[in-house]
């Protein structure tokens, strides 16, 4: 059983001023493995301004030299336990809980670890979040007592990822694969040559995907 840390809420980027974001669609922008909340809030000019845009930080650090900090521990992809993704995912519940209260609805956007734990946290809740975006991430393998429920709500999903991406496991994209089209309405995509990293198309993509949500 793993126990989660807090989010550090004064480590949070806010796209807009306090006074300015609340009653507004709220996007959680969740990192890397190594990175910290100043990597994806470089992606807000690309994203609707519509939403209050809030990048957060995960709590823990990795083991030296790496940079910046983790959602969960990443000593084997093959061997990592999927509660400490589930715990990452708690997490990020409170904080959102605490954070989102003024805002009508919530999205979360997460790349590589982020992206596994928005949807894990999607899972847990699946009625908390009302669209996830996965850029470069998986399922994490395993059932949850809320995965029924995400079947019956199938909220939106964008999953994109590369053909050169050699850092997620092809048994993760297997699994990925097969579970998204049973449990959300799944908008994936595939792009030829694009390593762990995300592409000027796919941001395109993304923005795409977004403005729908924005017309729900």
């Amino acid at each position: 059983m793993s126990t989660h840390a807090p989010l550090d809420a004064d480590a949070v980027l806010w796209s807009a001023d306090a006074g300015d974001h609340d009653g507004r669609p709220l996007l959680i922008l969740l990192h890397g493995y190594g990175a910290d909340e100043r990597d994806l809030f470089g992606l807000v000019p690309y994203l609707p301004p519509e939403f209050a845009v809030a990048a957060v930080r995960a709590p823990l650090a990795p083991p030296f030299p790496a940079p910046g900090y983790s959602w969960y521990p990443i000593e084997g992809l093959e061997t990592r336990d999927p509660a400490h993704v589930t715990a990452a995912a708690r997490g990020l519940i409170e904080w959102t809980d605490a954070a989102a209260s003024a805002h009508r609805t919530v999205g979360l956007l997460g790349f590589s670890q982020g992206g596994a734990v928005a949807l894990q946290a999607m899972r847990l809740d699946p009625a908390r979040f009302a669209f996830a975006v996965n850029l470069s991430g998986y399922v994490t393998p395993g059932e949850l007592p809320g995965d029924p429920d995400l079947a019956e709500l199938r909220p939106p999903v964008f999953w994109g990822r590369g053909t050169h991406d050699d850092v997620i496991p092809d048994f993760l994209v297997t699994h990925s694969t097969d579970w998204l089209p049973g449990h959300v309405e799944l908008s994936g995509r595939v792009y030829p040559g694009l390593t762990h990293s995300v592409s000027e198309q796919e941001l395109a993509d993304v923005r795409v995907f977004l403005d729908k949500q924005l017309e729900q």
